[in-house]
């Protein structure tokens, strides 16, 4: 039997209510081989058969990918490539590409799946759902007031902060950490600004940005 974990969100409107979503409690991961023994044994089919099908699959999709093409599975989904620039991860300004990209700049990063209607429907017509708890969101024992103090006297010694640094800080979930810096970054009363994208953000003191 399935569970489920209802989840706390972040007061992402200010208004003072958190609301709640619900996901489910993964119990482990099932390897490749296990789950080509349950589908030869739900499929009548020997297990070196199905796994040969699989390979061709495979290789075909990727060939596929390659040469720009969507691929649609009838019963799994929709396979789509995503592309990436090659050694960053920060994003490119569109109007000052001072960079140039060109193909050799680029990459698949990814492959993006959405999965077939048929699929999500059979999913939800075998699950029978448990619930498994709730989790709360990390509260932290500082005020926003005293947080935006900590913030500055942690870019006054460092030069610049991680959300990381601020989850440390304050004690708040990395979401809400986020959500918090990247509301103060827009407020020009807090003297703080940002810098980056993602991953590679940085949080600076707002004099920075005029020395």
């Amino acid at each position: 039997m399935a569970k489920y974990i209802k989840k706390e969100m972040p007061d992402l409107s200010g208004k003072g209510k958190t609301g709640a979503y619900y996901r489910m409690a993964t119990f482990s991961n099932i390897s490749s081989k296990e789950f080509m023994e349950k589908c030869a044994k739900h499929g009548g089919m020997p297990q070196s058969a199905i796994m040969g099908s699989l390979a061709i699959v495979s290789e075909e999709l990727a060939r596929q990918l390659a040469d720009g093409y969507s691929v649609t599975i009838d019963g799994l989904g929709t396979f789509s490539t995503k592309l990436g620039v090659k050694e960053t991860k920060e994003l490119d300004n569109f109007e000052k590409d001072e960079k140039k990209r060109n193909a050799q700049s680029l990459e698949v990063s990814g492959i993006v799946y959405r999965a077939d209607k048929k699929l999500v429907r059979i999913t939800n017509q075998n699950c029978t759902l448990e619930r498994a708890g709730e989790r709360r969101l990390a509260r932290s024992k500082y005020s926003p007031a005293e947080r935006l103090d900590l913030a500055r006297e942690f870019m006054a010694k460092n030069g610049f902060m991680h959300v990381y640094d601020y989850v440390k800080l304050t004690g708040l979930s990395y979401t809400t950490a986020s959500l918090e810096l990247r509301q103060l970054a827009d407020d020009p009363k807090s003297g703080i600004i940002s810098r980056g994208q993602k991953s590679a953000k940085l949080y600076l003191p707002a004099q920075t940005a005029e020395e």
